[in-house]
């Protein structure tokens, strides 16, 4: 059953933008909830942004649905998510400097890095999710990272459904399908939209 998880990050650059309060991301995670969302997802930077430490906090008691937490895994990320405890932790390679997420994971160079990190989070039983482009030859090491889904990193697909949706999405389902082999979970997003969202769920 595929499920959705609403990203709030730019209610909160809006907010961040006009000063104040307003709009309230704890707001908004309440009533994208009442709305039907199964999930609300937010990519707290270490420039905070968007998103602030304290956004996060603020939130954990108001998400009753999913709550999950992307992000680089540097040491403070780390120790506020293993805090936190969301049902979900996404690993994210973006830089400090990243206007936003624009690449996933090289699992095979970082797998050291990863299976450390990733231990981490599963003894405090979350549930880890590895930022993965489309690409089938990856799934393997994402998972010997000993990470329990990927998510697919969709801006390709996103970019040229237009010109050619079956072939934007090739990728994704060479991907999608060696990643069942390892039983992996499947979770995608960037970019994706209102136009393009329903090809891409029919497909993977």
């Amino acid at each position: 059953m595929t499920k959705l998880s609403v990203n709030i990050n730019k209610i909160a650059t809006i907010r961040n933008a006009r000063g104040g309060e307003l709009p309230s991301v704890t707001e908004a995670a309440i009533k994208l909830q009442e709305f039907g969302a199964q999930g609300i997802t937010i990519h707290p930077r270490p420039d905070q942004r968007h998103i602030t430490r304290k956004d996060v906090y603020d939130l954990k008691p108001l998400v009753h649905t999913e709550f999950n937490i992307e992000g680089n895994p540097h040491r403070p990320f780390i120790d506020m998510v293993l805090e936190v405890k969301p049902e979900q932790v996404t690993l994210v390679p973006d830089g400090e400097d990243a206007i936003t997420s624009n690449a996933g994971w090289d699992c095979k160079k970082h797998l050291g890095f990863l299976k450390n990190v990733i231990a981490e989070f599963k003894n405090a039983g979350i549930r880890t999710s590895i930022f993965l482009d489309p690409n089938p030859e990856m799934v393997q090491f994402a998972a010997e990272t000993g990470a329990d889904r990927i998510e697919l990193y969709t801006e390709f697909y996103a970019k040229n459904y237009s010109i050619n949706k079956e072939n934007a999405i090739k990728s994704y389902i060479e991907t999608a399908i060696e990643a069942e082999k390892f039983n992996l979970g499947i979770n995608a997003g960037h970019d994706l939209s209102l136009d393009n969202i329903k090809f891409f769920k029919d497909n993977i």
